[in-house]
C-alpha cells in the first residue's frame, strides 16, 4: 500500500509538471496550403498544382479552392490548378478559398525558365516548453529523395525526467489525434535527426512533443 501511493504521488507530480494550464482547446484557425514545391517551370510545359485545406482541429478537408496567377501571359492556370509555362519570367501563383469567415489565401512565386527546377523545399523552426520542464532548441527541415530530415541542432535540451516522451508532426498543436508519430525521444542534449519517408515540408505545421503515457503536451515548434 505504501509503494501504491508513492507511485500515485510521483505520477500526479508528474502530470502536474507536465501541464503548462488547466484546459485544453483543440481548436485551431483554419489553413489553406500549397503543396505544390516547385521554383521554376520548363517552359511549354504543364504542371498540376496541388493544394491542402486544413478545418478548424486540423483535419484535411476537400474544398473547392480556385488558382489564380498574377501573370497569364507567363504562367496560365486554369481554376483547378492546371498551370502551362507559356514564355520566360515569373508570376505568382495563389490558391484561395472563401469560408463564411472569410477568404484564405497561400501563394508561391514561380519562374519559367528552361528547365524546371524543385529547389528543395526546407523549413525551420524552434522548439519551446510549454511545461515546467526544459525543452528547447532550433531545429531545420529539409525535403530528400525519399521525404524528409528532420535536423535537432546542437543547442537542443530537454529534461530527461520528462516520462515517456514522444514526437510528433501534427496540424493542431494542442494534441496528438491525426499527428504523425515519429518515435520516442531518445536523445535529451544535442544534435541528432530524423528521417521520415513520404512526408513533404508542406504537410505539417508543427513539431510536437507530449509525454505520451499521460497524453500531456509538453512543448512545440511551429515549421516556417
Amino acid at each position: 500500500m505504501y509503494r501504491q501511493s508513492i507511485y500515485v504521488l510521483l505520477a500526479c507530480s508528474v502530470l502536474t509538471g507536465c501541464i503548462g494550464n488547466d484546459f485544453v482547446f483543440d481548436e485551431v484557425d483554419p489553413v489553406l496550403r500549397i503543396t505544390t514545391s516547385i521554383d521554376t517551370m520548363q517552359i511549354n510545359t504543364t504542371l498540376q498544382f496541388e493544394q491542402m485545406y486544413l478545418n478548424n482541429i486540423g483535419v484535411e478537408e476537400s474544398v473547392n479552392a480556385t488558382w489564380v496567377s498574377s501573370d497569364e501571359s507567363v504562367i496560365a492556370i486554369s481554376t483547378d490548378g492546371l498551370a502551362e509555362a507559356l514564355q520566360e519570367g515569373s508570376s505568382v501563383i495563389a490558391t484561395e478559398y472563401h469560408t463564411a469567415d472569410g477568404m484564405l489565401r497561400d501563394e508561391i512565386t514561380v519562374y519559367v525558365g528552361q528547365t524546371a527546377s524543385t529547389g528543395g523545399a526546407s523549413a525551420s523552426g524552434v522548439i519551446q516548453t510549454t511545461s515546467s520542464y526544459l525543452l528547447e532548441g532550433d531545429f531545420t527541415i529539409q525535403e530528400t529523395e525519399n521525404g524528409i530530415r528532420i535536423e535537432i541542432a546542437e543547442n537542443y535540451r530537454a529534461s530527461t525526467a520528462l516520462p515517456g516522451l514522444y514526437v510528433y508532426l501534427t496540424n493542431n498543436k494542442n494534441t496528438t489525434a491525426n499527428a504523425l508519430e515519429i518515435g520516442a525521444v531518445q536523445v535529451f542534449s544535442g544534435a541528432h535527426q530524423y528521417d521520415i519517408p513520404n512526408v513533404k515540408v508542406s504537410d505539417y505545421s508543427h513539431i510536437l512533443y507530449f509525454c505520451k503515457p499521460f497524453n500531456v503536451k509538453v512543448g512545440d515548434g511551429e515549421i516556417r
